[in-house]
């Protein structure tokens, strides 16, 4: 669900998902607020309502970031409220909403000095929004949407978790711990679901692994396998032969399971086809692997697609992993002969891409730059292992488009600084904060469960907050291998606001939490660290100064567009 409001003071904008809402806002007249103006920031009220209507609690959101000389008695790492301590920005993302939920927000600015804020009601902004809700249930269930989408916590090195489990690792064993349900966020719950809904013999599933190693999801096949269903499933064995094969043996399924044959790339799929009477009726795909790492480490998307036509599609590919000949040119003729190769793809509701598929002339990374070129307004993109020389063009391009990039790790220090030359374009990296590198902020540590630590996520949005957004996803990295010699998966999603929505504010979770780390990171290995970074703003002209021109005005310009 999306909201535009305004005053005659202040414009905005709302976008939510599940388990996000993003904000966004602006003033209507900057020249009514000139840099010696009183305005310090912005709190944020936020009400939650049960289902008669009534408010169940209401309070003001919190962020880390404090006045210096302000709280001297709160630890690092807490807490405090906008109220006190104002967002000195013009975008905030809520990330302790639940689903299916009506908020409301209310944006206030506030004035005089961080030892005597006085907040603006008069010219405060209010409005509602509802989360989408999120399904776990069964496949009658009425609620059932289309696209079920589900992105893990991946976020363990992070104030929240360090502050509620002291860093502790936690035991990837034990998918039930309070450590590793706030780590998945529902995505174990909704593999487990998803599979539980081959209840007797009258289903089929049907799959294509790459890591297929975390026992818990294997015991649920088995325990379908035991209902009666009819389970076939393809694992990689090659780069995780072994593994796979271990837990494939300890937990029963070996009858189950054949191994991918051997060919040039690699095995990269994870979907899984529910299929009823024979008739394929959904698909759960998405970048995650079944292991700790892909479920509960670094960020992941599971996403359950609710059509027969498209189930249908990964059957038929699944139909062609599956034959004892199968190479690389029989697959990509299939893959061609499915969903011709951009630009000769329609674009009339989703469609499936299936590798490989190109030639040496990339035709589907040229069509994939080419849509991350061509936005609008906004552009949000994940390169989980590097960065393709056409997208770093697209990147150095300097027009009136927010262009965001996120790394697992980072970049190259010249390429960075080359595309942070525009005034449009934004990368993010993945990183965490050491014990020392902001005053306020306390150390953070990973679970330790991947070597791809931070992000592993491969998805496109194209101007996902406009009117006819663009969505793509699925297990192929935008690279040269996904599209010439890999088995992978992708979904092209048009026109749907509400994937969009999804997608859009879960981007921007862990883009700005991440964004910030690399940047403190970047900083510490020049010897530049700046431990008061992490504070507010004391005078107004500090902090409005940097956000009337360059890339946050491009940025405001876009969001509100």
């Amino acid at each position: 669900m999306r909201k535009t409001v305004a005053n005659d003071v202040i414009k905005a904008r709302a976008f939510a998902g599940q388990y996000v809402v993003f904000l966004a806002w602006d003033l209507i007249d900057w020249t009514r607020v000139p840099e010696g103006s009183e305005l310090l920031g912005f709190a944020i009220e936020r009400s939650e309502f049960d289902d008669t209507g009534a408010i169940r609690e209401q309070h003001f959101l919190r962020g880390i970031k404090r006045f210096p000389n302000g709280d001297h008695d709160v630890a690092p790492g807490t807490p405090v409220s906008t109220a006190e301590h104002p967002i000195q920005a013009f975008q905030w993302g809520d990330y302790t909403v639940k689903p299916g939920i009506q908020y409301a927000y209310r944006i206030v600015p506030m004035r005089g000095t961080p030892q005597h804020l006085t907040p603006d009601d008069k010219a405060s902004l209010a409005f509602d929004v509802k989360t989408q809700d999120e399904w776990l249930g069964a496949p009658s269930d009425a609620r059932r949407p289309a696209h079920s989408v589900h992105f893990n916590r991946g976020v363990a090195g992070s104030q929240a978790y360090a502050r509620k489990f002291g860093n502790q690792r936690p035991d990837e064993n034990n998918p039930d711990s309070e450590q590793m349900r706030w780590l998945s966020r529902n995505v174990f719950e909704a593999i487990t679901g998803f599979i539980a809904c081959a209840r007797d013999a009258t289903y089929r599933l049907e799959g294509a692994f790459y890591e297929f190693h975390y026992a818990p999801v294997l015991q649920a096949f088995r325990d379908a396998v035991i209902r009666g269903v009819s389970v076939d499933l393809l694992y990689e064995a090659q780069e995780y032969k072994v593994v796979n094969e271990k837990t494939i043996a300890d937990t029963a399924l070996a009858d189950v399971c054949t191994p991918h044959r051997v060919r040039s790339g690699i095995r990269h799929n994870k979907f899984l086809v529910l299929l009823q009477n024979m008739k394929p009726v959904a698909v759960m795909t998405g970048s995650t692997n079944i292991s700790a790492g892909g479920i509960f480490g670094h960020s992941n998307v599971l996403h359950i697609v609710w059509d027969e036509k498209v189930a249908q599609a990964y059957h038929d590919y699944w139909t062609q992993l599956k034959r004892p000949d199968v190479n690389t040119t029989i697959l990509k003729t299939f893959s061609n002969k499915m969903v011709s190769t951009p630009p000769g793809m329609p674009l009339d509701g989703c469609v499936t891409l299936f590798s490989p598929r190109d030639a040496n002339d990339e035709a589907t990374l040229v069509w994939y730059a080419e849509r991350y070129r061509s936005v609008q307004n906004v552009a949000c993109m994940t390169f989980a292992f590097g960065l393709s020389t056409r997208f770093e063009q697209v990147l150095k391009t300097d027009d009136q488009a927010v262009r965001y990039a996120l790394f697992d790790k980072a970049i190259k220090a010249d390429v960075a600084d080359s595309i942070a030359t525009t005034t449009n374009s934004v990368v993010g990296c993945g990183a965490k904060l050491a014990p020392d590198d902001l005053e306020c902020f306390i150390g953070e540590r990973l679970t330790g469960f991947n070597k791809n630590a931070y992000i592993h996520d491969k998805f496109l949005l194209c101007d996902p907050l406009g009117s006819n957004p663009l969505v793509l996803t699925g297990s192929a990295n935008f690279s040269s291998a996904s599209q010439q010699a890999n088995d992978e998966n992708m979904l092209v999603i048009p026109g749907d606001t509400e994937v969009a929505d999804l997608y859009f504010g879960e981007f921007m979770r862990i883009f700005d939490h991440l964004y910030t780390r690399y940047v403190v990171g970047r900083l510490r290995k020049q010897g530049n660290a700046d431990p008061h970074a992490g504070y507010l703003k004391t005078t107004p002209a500090a902090w409005l100064t940097p956000q009337r021109d360059g890339r946050k005005r491009v940025r405001r310009l876009a969001f509100l567009a």
